[in-house]
């Protein structure tokens, strides 16, 4: 494990998971919020943001977590990615963990809510198409995540 792609709807603790992953392996954290959001919390062009996570991705050992709905442009991580996580959490205890978390606007609302309909099923299809050589982690709860990062 080398280059681990986290996924998962907001409130799912992709970066929790990245932080403790990267501690339990040495690897480098790359939490892709700080990379695309501008100051006003306003989203990076799409093509500006492929070449900013292909740069960021040429490294040879990296953890990126995030996970951007329909600002995202998941290939270029994808391809170089060696594990794929994602975070299937349901959608009330994500809710929660916003909810403690932060306040958010009703966009970032509507992607939670609708994650697992509307944005999973594309999400795996991304990964299908190009990670075909990754390994791929689908984690339900909580506990199987404890459970896969015993084994990491």
């Amino acid at each position: 494990m080398h280059r681990v792609v986290i996924l998962g709807r907001g409130g799912a603790g992709k970066s929790t998971l990245a932080r403790t992953l990267g501690a339990a392996t040495g690897l480098p954290v790359v939490e892709l919020d700080k990379h695309f959001w501008g100051p006003e919390l306003e989203p990076t062009p799409l093509d500006l943001w492929a070449i900013v996570q292909g740069e960021l991705a040429e490294e040879e050992r990296w953890i990126m977590d995030g996970d951007l709905g329909p600002h995202d442009v998941l290939e270029v991580r994808l391809r170089r990615a060696d594990t794929v996580v994602v975070l299937d959490y349901s959608f009330p205890r994500c809710a929660w963990r916003a909810l403690l978390r932060s306040r958010e606007k009703a966009d970032f609302w509507r992607w939670v809510w609708s994650w697992r309909r509307k944005y999973r099923p594309a999400l795996l299809d991304a990964i299908a198409t190009h990670a075909e050589q990754a390994t791929v982690h689908v984690l339900k709860n909580p506990r199987a995540t404890k459970r896969f990062l015993r084994h990491a």
